[in-house]
């Protein structure tokens, strides 16, 4: 049995991510996203997705680092 890093919760069925040298046991997705995702530097919420990076900062999406002031970045060609 193993124990999620995040709920505490005890599970058969539990997996690893490893992360920056570093194992991280989960019983869900839901407890790896939450505990790992990076968090958009504009409006906060945790990117599940591929998101957008410059000069070391997260971004949900294009739109996001452009309100902070990070106009480089693209979501798509144009």
């Amino acid at each position: 049995m193993g124990q999620c890093a995040r709920c505490g919760n005890e599970y058969d069925k539990t997996f690893a991510v490893h992360l920056n040298g570093k194992s991280h046991q989960f019983d869900s997705f839901e407890c790896a996203i939450a505990l790992l995702a990076p968090v958009c530097q504009h409006c906060g919420c945790q990117i599940i997705g591929h998101g957008v990076e410059a000069h070391g900062l997260f971004f949900c999406c294009a739109h996001c680092s452009k309100q902070a002031g990070i106009a480089l970045l693209r979501d798509r060609e144009e």
